[in-house]
């Protein structure tokens, strides 16, 4: 079982909402993101999303684009997201998982950003931009590193495509809960529920996560009613610029809860 499985398998367990909590890499500044992550994990997120800020994000809403464009005018260079992995996991024992772009990660090397990615602590990388269909070679090599994987299944997905996602992930697949960018709405849409039966009936027992739009702890509670946890991005981001720290594992304790508040 993969890292990120173990960790969501132990939360619910324990009879707990299973939360994966986003946040990006060096925002506002690189030490700021280390211990806003370490708090976000120390504070009840079972599994973190490390965003790679790119100057392209065609998936992520307002809220995450202005933060990314922080960290990027503040300096961040992906070079420098190793290091940050390897200080969270230094602190935590929390699965950490890299959610990038595909472009940035060729660029790079892909052989070379798996290799750093795995001698960082990281457990695996989410990828939003890439299908299964084209991702032979980062198939391959995380298969060899032992590197969690987790691909995208959306409701405009076939029952082919959604079983090829809940084949190819490890860790869990990320179900889009509607069609769009991220951010917070008052209403999931009901894709949702379709887009996870769809996924479990491929039989292959891959956890499936719900993301995009999810913002209160009462959404939280009502997905890990009928998947594997929940994803949220938007809200955390928008707590710790509202209050920094405290602010932000107050909103954790509150999603892993299931308040309103």
């Amino acid at each position: 079982m993969s890292r990120t499985a173990q960790a969501i398998s132990l939360a619910k367990a324990k009879g707990e909402s299973v939360l994966v909590g986003y946040f990006p890499a060096g925002y506002p500044d690189i030490q700021s993101s280390i211990d806003a992550c370490v708090a976000m994990c120390e504070a009840g997120v079972d599994v973190l999303e490390l965003g790679v800020p790119y100057s392209d994000p065609v998936m992520d809403g307002l809220v995450i684009q202005e933060a990314t464009e922080e960290a990027l005018a503040n300096g961040f260079r992906l070079r420098e997201l190793f290091p940050i992995i390897g200080a969270i996991t230094a602190k935590v024992s929390t699965p950490v998982l890299v959610m990038s772009y595909w472009n940035p990660i060729l660029s790079f090397g892909l052989e070379k950003f798996a290799k750093e990615l795995k001698a960082s602590g990281a457990a695996g990388l989410i990828t939003p931009d890439l299908i299964p269909d084209e991702a032979h070679e980062w198939i391959a090599i995380s298969d060899e590193l032992q590197l969690d994987r987790v691909f995208l299944a959306t409701p405009s997905s076939s029952p082919e495509r959604l079983n090829q996602a809940a084949r190819s992930s490890r860790g869990f697949v990320y179900a889009v809960s509607t069609m769009g960018i991220t951010g917070a709405r008052e209403d999931l849409d009901k894709a949702a529920r379709a887009v996870v039966s769809g996924v479990n009936a491929s039989e292959t027992g891959t956890p499936v996560c719900v993301g995009i739009g999810v913002s209160t702890g009462s959404q939280v509670a009502e997905i890990n009613d009928y998947a594997d946890g929940a994803i949220v991005g938007s809200a955390l981001i928008k707590a710790y610029q509202h209050g920094g720290i405290d602010e932000l594992v107050n909103c954790v304790r509150n999603l892993k809860a299931g308040s309103s508040q």
